[in-house]
């Protein structure tokens, strides 16, 4: 049985960046990760013929001040381009983006009017879209819009919580600038360079959209630099007590004086993980993950144009694709989610979604198809942990640490309080570090 000073169960960005701060402190690490891979709901698709990577989870770096820009290295990100034919799918036909705006308040706006408004405690998303009067069309494209947006109905979203979380980033973007903005958005969790403990991370992230050089999976894979990480090791189960922690894995048990937990909570309820306390077991139940599913689909035709579709009808989330590119790129959560999970499993069915969204595909043949199913993956459970109407306080309750000695960390710790993305997860790693550190330097004194 070997001993540590702390056990990080999860490789995700929160659990990287968690293990990085403890690590430079001089701590006893070791990260345990059930995949056969770093990074979580962090994934990149490398076309074969090294055309420019897609994103089948953390899509883009949002605001010039995330910290994710100074981790992945100086000159390794770029503004997205915003040269972009931007149409939505509505009624089954196709139509202009700015359809969304005539004669209606489009979505990006509704979202925008929700995040200054007052009064909104204890009503969902889809109550306070109804009490502005919006109705018939501008309903609809707002309802889907928040589901692509927070992977969760909006009669089922907490209308306090969304508007807390945007102000929580302090203009770090996502699901209201403009047309451009919240193509797949939502899954991405992350880190940063240079932030020490004691640092704050995402103090207000800035403004724009980011992408990677050579692919989102830089971020975790240069996290883990140096570190002890045990790819392919679940923990199928956890037990402590005051100052003291074992696991269990496949391979044999581990102790420490602390750990940390990065695991989704939908991972958990479903029993993934046994002997944890009954009051967090009962806080992960109320933290459910919403749907989602991604899929790059590689045709025998390049694309004519750069274009990203919204689909109103709330078949295929967002879809994009790249003039000169024979790829797809289909981003779907909530009830899209489920519509794309089919569709993959039926080549027909898939080329139909496709035509629908991006008409020139119509008549093209399937060369390729990477999926990453998130709600149907064991280790996450879903897309993320939108915060939900009635079930507030769930994510304090579910960061809060036992007996100084388990820690919490991951997006669902600050739901409703932050943005569930990168820069989100790194906020949490760095907090649960830091508790980490005050428990161990109490004990000793």
């Amino acid at each position: 049985m070997t001993g540590y000073d702390a056990i990080v169960v999860g490789a995700g960005a929160s659990g990287l960046n968690c293990s990085r701060l403890l690590r430079r402190e001089g701590l006893s690490v070791v990260v345990y990760e059930a995949r056969e891979r770093v990074g979580g709901r962090i994934h990149t698709f490398h076309p074969a013929d090294g055309g420019p990577p897609l994103e089948l989870g953390a899509q883009v770096v949002h605001g010039d001040r995330n910290p994710v820009h100074q981790l992945v290295g100086p000159g390794r990100t770029s503004p997205v381009p915003r040269r972009v034919t931007a149409r939505i799918v509505e009624d089954g036909a196709d139509r202009s983006m700015g359809a969304l705006g005539s004669g209606r308040r489009a979505p990006w706006q509704l979202e925008a009017m929700l995040r200054r408004a007052p009064g909104i405690t204890g009503l969902s998303v889809g109550t306070w879209l109804r009490a502005q009067g919006s109705t018939g069309p501008e309903a609809a494209a707002a309802r889907e819009w928040f589901r692509q947006n927070w992977a969760a109905d909006p009669d089922e979203l907490s209308a306090a919580a969304v508007a807390s979380a945007h102000r929580g980033d302090a203009g770090g973007g996502g699901g209201g600038g403009d047309v451009g903005e919240s193509v797949g958005e939502g899954f991405g969790v992350g880190v940063g360079e240079g932030v020490g403990v004691g640092e704050r991370v995402g103090e207000g992230v800035g403004e724009g959209e980011f992408a990677v050089e050579g692919g989102f999976a830089r971020l975790p894979e240069r996290l883990a630099a140096g570190l002890d990480v045990r790819l392919g090791e679940p923990v199928r189960e956890l037990a402590h007590e005051p100052g003291r922690v074992t696991v269990r894995t496949d391979t044999g048990t581990a102790t420490a004086r602390a750990a940390v937990l990065t695991v989704p909570p939908a991972v958990l309820t479903a029993g993934a993980i046994t002997g944890l306390p009954a009051q967090k077991r009962a806080a992960a139940t109320r933290l459910p993950a919403g749907d989602g599913c991604c899929a790059v689909v590689t045709l025998d035709r390049p694309a004519p144009d750069t274009v990203i579709v919204f689909d109103v009808d709330g078949r295929a989330g967002f879809v994009r694709c790249t003039t000169g590119r024979p790829e797809a790129l289909v981003v779907a959560k909530a009830g899209a989610a489920a519509h794309l999970r089919a569709a993959v499993a039926d080549r027909t069915a898939l080329a139909a979604l496709l035509a629908t969204a991006l008409p020139w595909t119509s008549g093209a043949a399937v060369l390729g198809l990477a999926v990453a199913d998130w709600g149907q993956d064991p280790y996450a459970g879903g897309a993320f942990t939108a915060p939900r109407a009635g079930l507030e306080g769930a994510a304090r309750e579910w960061a809060e640490p036992v007996d100084g000695t388990l820690f919490f960390a991951g997006e669902a710790t600050l739901t409703g309080f932050r943005l569930p993305w990168v820069q989100g997860a790194l906020a949490s790693g760095q907090r649960a570090a830091e508790q980490v550190l005050k428990a161990l330097a109490t004990r000793r004194t």
